[in-house]
């Protein structure tokens, strides 16, 4: 199997031989974050209409609000002003397909690794419930701004529609 370290070269020169973003301020223009999936069918920007420069975007197995999740939460908001956190799931996630236990079963067969107990890597068997969950999460957490605006979403890869969830 190769690897696509070529192509990646090649398609950021062509990117940089055009670009004319470097001048965009730190700060994201729209003062808000997205927390979602790392799903390759998920493209943040293009499904959100989020231009270059507008909006964190912060990815993690799952979209799921995790201590790393809140910490970018907790940078954006403290140093860069955002007011605002979209978090989006979507359907056919691969989070929905295993349980911790599964997992660590799988780690210690093709690793030889024993994983500590408790070691939670954040599934879900309901994908509704898990937005709910994150939202509650980052509204509770006490290093997230006071009055930040949290909502969630579903992305349906078989359609490219969004549905808010509440």
């Amino acid at each position: 199997m190769s690897s696509v370290r070529d192509d990646f070269l090649t398609a950021n020169a062509e990117f940089a031989s055009k670009f004319e973003d470097g001048s965009l301020p730190l700060p994201p223009a729209r003062h808000a974050l997205v927390l979602a999936c790392m799903d390759a069918r998920l493209h943040v920007e293009k499904v959100l209409g989020i231009k270059n420069g507008a909006c964190h975007c912060v990815r993690n197995a799952g979209g799921r609000a995790s201590d790393d999740a809140l910490r970018s939460i907790v940078i954006s908001q403290r140093l860069l002003g955002t007011k605002e956190v979209h978090i989006v799931h979507h359907t056919d996630c691969g989070m929905l397909t295993f349980t911790n236990e599964q997992l660590a079963a799988r780690i210690k067969a093709d690793l030889g690794v024993e994983l500590p107990p408790g070691r939670d890597f954040l599934p879900f068997p309901d994908l509704d419930q898990s937005v709910r969950d994150d939202i509650a999460t980052v509204r509770g957490s006490p290093l997230v701004a006071p009055g930040t605006q949290v909502y969630g979403y579903v992305y349906e890869v078989e359609t490219g529609r969004i549905r808010e969830v509440k």
